[in-house]
């Protein structure tokens, strides 16, 4: 294992954990072979490094409860820190509680390395959003694989996005669309101390009812056709915010 965990990762630093699944194959051409899919993904941070190779992490919370990750389970690990994203494999070794903290040890399983796909990063958040469903024309438009940017103005449904990335994002509204429907989402970000409004296409990939608040529904939502422009600097505003995050934790140390 390359000595690289702690000249990279910090305790503070946001981890995001994806469950991996393994599937044995039935098909007579691969008999003996797993399939490794991604499973549920969780997000935390990292509490100490124990070793090069080994660290403890906040077992992460869902609905202001833990969430008890077992023992021996297999995580990809995201870890966000100030000089980029980076990840690895890694595996739950024991679990403990602390003073009332939730701790899980966790084995590193694989080399740290530079992860590229920074499309998929997602930030937390809680950014005002107003979207409605594309126009007939609009939808023909889109599956087109076009855009027209000067949207006509048409009523907006206001909601709340709670996480966003280069590639899409996930918001909750007192109302509820289509599964697979096409929406036009606008909303506003600082980007280089300005502040810029985008007017994204994106598809409604699932819809549920929020848990214990009936008549408010998460969506999550893909963007099509979107300009590299405008992906580019979603993502850097998502990353000017993690370390903007990460100084201040530091700060308070």
């Amino acid at each position: 294992m390359a000595n690289l965990l702690s000249k990279y990762v910090v305790p503070g630093c946001r981890v995001d954990l994806q469950e991996i699944e393994h599937t044995e194959l039935d098909d007579e051409m691969d008999e003996g072979y797993t399939l490794r899919t991604a499973g549920r993904g969780y997000q935390s941070k990292v509490l100490d490094i124990l070793s090069e190779d080994k660290i403890e992490v906040l077992m992460p919370m869902e609905k202001s409860r833990v969430v008890t990750l077992p023992v021996d389970g297999e995580y990809d690990l995201y870890f966000f820190t100030e000089m980029g994203l980076y990840q690895c494999y890694a595996r739950i070794s024991d679990r403990y509680k602390d003073s009332n903290v939730f701790v899980l040890v966790m084995d590193l399983t694989s080399n740290l390395r530079k992860y590229q796909r920074r499309e998929y990063y997602r930030l937390s958040c809680a950014l005002e959003m107003d979207s409605r469903p594309l126009q007939a024309d609009e939808v023909r438009l889109a599956e087109a694989g076009r855009r027209d940017k000067r949207m006509p103005e048409l009523p907006l449904k206001n909601s709340i996005i709670a996480d966003i990335s280069g590639g899409g994002l996930r918001f909750v509204a007192d109302y509820a669309y289509d599964k697979e429907s096409l929406i036009m989402c606008r909303y506003r970000l600082q980007v280089d101390k300005e502040e810029k409004e985008y007017n994204l296409v994106g598809k409604v990939l699932d819809v549920k009812e929020v848990e214990n608040r009936p008549g408010t529904f998460e969506h999550r939502v893909q963007y099509i056709n979107m300009d590299t422009e405008e992906r580019e600097e979603i993502i850097k505003y998502i990353f000017d915010e993690e370390r903007r995050t990460l100084r201040n934790q530091k700060r308070y140390q």
